[in-house]
């Protein structure tokens, strides 16, 4: 069974609370050139994080999450393993999360990784602000779409789909991500 958990926690990191993340467009970004900026910056924050949990630096994750993080789980119960490494429980997990895919879009950071030898997929989906990790939603052994809502009467526009080779690791539930 799977669990979607909205989560507020307190953590040795100062990890606490909740806040929200407002819909992404090129104009409230400064436009197109500053938006490219600012998705290039997300990214590279995004990857340096990566950086510190796999080499246990938490003076460097401190820096790269804000305070306020949000958290929205979905997947199995007992596989909170980024939870654990954000949250200081845990630096050095078993699991070792490594990036195979990553797209930006505005001030989100999609990260798609699996590891075929403990049969486990994810998808982790950042919020960003000023360069700042403020939102974090994973989605583990879960298939994701995101798309963004393009007009009031409903038409959307497909951003971001999980690699169809996750499919052969069996039946996994789809969702969708409205941005």
């Amino acid at each position: 069974m799977y669990n979607s958990v909205s989560l507020h926690y307190s953590s040795s990191l100062g990890l606490t609370g909740y806040m929200t993340c407002d819909e992404i467009s090129p104009e409230n970004s400064g436009g197109p050139t500053v938006a490219v900026e600012v998705e290039n910056k997300n990214r590279k924050a995004v990857k340096m994080l990566y950086k510190a949990l796999r080499h246990g630096d938490r003076e460097k994750v401190t820096k790269l999450v804000a305070p306020n993080l949000e958290w929205w789980y979905h997947g199995l119960p007992n596989f909170h393993y980024m939870m654990k490494m954000l949250t200081g429980e845990s630096m050095q997990s078993a699991f070792k999360f490594r990036p195979r895919r990553i797209r930006t879009v505005g001030e989100r950071v999609i990260v798609e990784g699996w590891e075929e030898a403990a049969g486990a997929y994810w998808v982790h989906v950042w919020g960003l602000k000023q360069g700042i990790i403020t939102q974090f939603r994973e989605y583990f052994n879960t298939l994701l779409t995101v798309v963004l809502r393009v007009s009031e009467n409903g038409k959307e526009a497909r951003l971001w789909q999980s690699m169809p080779r996750a499919r052969l690791n069996g039946s996994l539930p789809d969702l969708v991500l409205v941005v």
